[in-house]
């Protein structure tokens, strides 16, 4: 395979990151390629709960400033609701503190203490509507989204690759360092739930959380680390909606629409960086975002298109 054109990038992964980083890259002007080793609905993009929040990603500084920027952009595509599946939720963060948290809560439009917690109005993102939305904007602004196996980021035909492979980079690059952190989730007919609701324990390898999306509501979670099981657990299932229930009683009784498992891409700091290769190309990393993907989705893309193609 010949090598592309000086301003094609190739994107490898398709979930939030990397096709948020390739309509940036594409509406600058760049030819972009995403190569991705499954559709977006497949991904663990596709499995996020949806609520904006900096949840198990670190640095913490940083990583507050990547999801400022990214609150700033989902709150103008929260104007067009059903085109780009982000929408203005109202919500509590029970047992979080103002003063336990980053700078970056001080800038969050809204954000407040109330009894037993903080209390905001945040973007709540349906990931499958969304990754659609993602996919339509690059193809607009001329990028193209192929099914690839990737085993070599090396290999990969482009004078500059951009990994946003996620867990994948753990081979991919190779870096030990990523590990799963596993999510299940239930999703239920809503039975009128219309606020968010989170109660999580960093220590604890179990949350609570209710997110009502359009058509459904989602019941959670779990933050399981080092355990690569895809298959949904039936008595952490039934557990998950237990705990729900006690914060909302109506859940219980909610028809079970589907049960859903993703694999967290967690690392102990994001790795965002440019790396040259021998032969002269570059490839740019942008992965390791745990729990936090599509919270910092904007802010680490706009880091990565700079990296990408430095100014001169």
């Amino acid at each position: 395979m010949g090598i592309a054109p000086e301003d094609e990038v190739i994107v490898v992964g398709g979930g939030v990151a990397g096709l948020t980083t390739a309509v940036l890259l594409a509406e600058s002007g760049r030819r972009v390629r995403v190569w991705a080793r499954e559709p977006a609905e497949r991904t663990t993009s596709a499995v996020a709960g949806g609520l904006w929040w900096p949840y198990r990603i670190e640095p913490e500084p940083l990583a507050g400033a990547w999801a400022l920027e990214s609150l700033d952009v989902y709150e103008g595509l929260a104007e067009r609701p059903v085109e780009t599946g982000v929408r203005l939720v109202d919500g509590v963060h029970q047992g979080a503190r103002l003063d336990e948290l980053g700078a970056w809560a001080g800038r969050v439009p809204g954000l407040r203490a109330v009894a037993g917690g903080l209390a905001a109005r945040l973007p709540v993102i349906d990931m499958p509507v969304h990754l659609a939305w993602l996919r339509r904007r690059l193809v607009r602004a001329g990028g193209t989204v192929e099914l690839r196996e990737v085993t070599d980021l090396a290999a990969v035909p482009a004078p500059v690759v951009v990994n946003c492979a996620g867990l994948g980079a753990r081979s991919l690059v190779p870096d030990p360092v990523v590990r799963p952190v596993r999510g299940q989730l239930v999703v239920v007919e809503n039975p009128g739930v219309t606020d968010w609701f989170t109660a999580v324990d960093h220590s604890s390898a179990t949350s609570t959380y209710l997110i009502p999306q359009p058509d459904r509501l989602l019941l959670g979670g779990t933050a399981e680390e080092d355990d690569w099981s895809l298959e949904p657990d039936p008595d952490t299932a039934a557990a998950i909606v237990a705990r729900c229930a006690a914060v909302r009683p109506e859940v219980a009784g909610a028809r079970v629409l589907a049960h859903r498992v993703g694999l967290r891409p967690a690392r102990e700091a994001v790795r965002l960086e440019r790396q040259p290769l021998p032969d002269g190309r570059a490839l740019v990393h942008n992965y390791g975002h745990g729990g936090a993907g599509v919270t910092v989705a904007w802010g680490c893309a706009r880091q990565t298109t700079s990296l990408t193609f430095p100014p001169t």
